[in-house]
């Protein structure tokens, strides 16, 4: 086996050889003995109390503090206190039969408390911010509002506030504007709801954004105006043009003959 070992400055505890060693005491009891060490004192160290903390059973919990307390690691008592109650009182020992005079007990000592600040006249709430108004719906949004309005003629929980209409509506125009029908955005939006619907227009602002459909291609472009075949007056040649006529090189020569 080889260490690698941090050394720990915070948040650690002194455990001896003797303990960790020990011939006589089980695993469990060794292990229940370092965890005690490590409680701060004032803990609550009951066996309900440390079996709710750790896989083993309260069973193995109590056996395992016998083990301690047959080898001096540990003491439960009872105390009573000035008020009449009696209260269990456990004590953990790192060193069974130590000097006395080399014993530290340890004792929750009560936090000091900060001195209480003069009160201060609190500053007056901020005023809560007000939500974005719904955008205004305009007439190129007239057909996404009808079809919203008449959600719940086919599906009576798609019953929609007027703010809801309105901000709402552009997402119908996207879709309507991408060449999808009106009948088909009313089934995409009624379709499948679940049982639970609390909030329809939660809903169907995600349906709107994660099911829109992709843009229509665009129109493809009529072919350009072709000139039919004419032919030539004075060659016979056949040739393109919008009317009878010479073609190019009969042009030519009688510009060249007229110059």
């Amino acid at each position: 086996m080889i260490h690698h070992n941090v050394r720990l400055t915070t948040r650690y505890v002194v455990i001896s050889n003797a303990l960790a060693q020990h011939r006589e005491l089980s695993l469990l009891a060794i292990g229940l003995a370092t965890h005690l060490q490590s409680l701060p004192a004032g803990s609550c160290v009951g066996i309900k109390a440390i079996a709710s903390r750790f896989p083993e059973s309260e069973f193995r919990i109590a056996a395992a503090m016998r083990e301690l307390e047959a080898h001096g690691y540990l003491a439960r008592t009872r105390r009573r206190l000035p008020d009449g109650r009696i209260l269990p009182l456990t004590v953990s020992y790192n060193s069974p039969g130590a000097d006395p005079a080399a014993v530290r007990e340890t004792r929750a000592a009560p936090k000091p408390r900060e001195p209480r600040p003069e009160p201060e006249t609190p500053p007056a709430p901020a005023p809560a911010p007000r939500p974005p108004a719904p955008p205004t719906l305009t007439a190129r949004h007239a057909r996404a509002a009808e079809l919203l309005c008449g959600l719940r003629a086919h599906a009576p929980r798609l019953l929609l506030s007027e703010r809801d209409v309105r901000r709402l509506a552009p997402g119908v125009t996207a879709w309507l504007e991408r060449g999808a029908q009106p009948d088909a955005v009313r089934r995409t939006l009624c379709a499948d709801l679940p049982h639970d619907l609390a909030y329809p227009a939660g809903l169907l602002a995600h349906r709107l954004a994660a099911l829109m459909p992709p843009p229509l291609p665009a129109a493809p472009t009529a072919p350009a105006a072709v000139d039919p075949f004419q032919n030539c007056d004075d060659c016979d040649l056949a040739y393109r043009a919008p009317e009878p006529g010479r073609c190019r090189g009969c042009e030519a020569e009688a510009a060249a003959a007229a110059a």
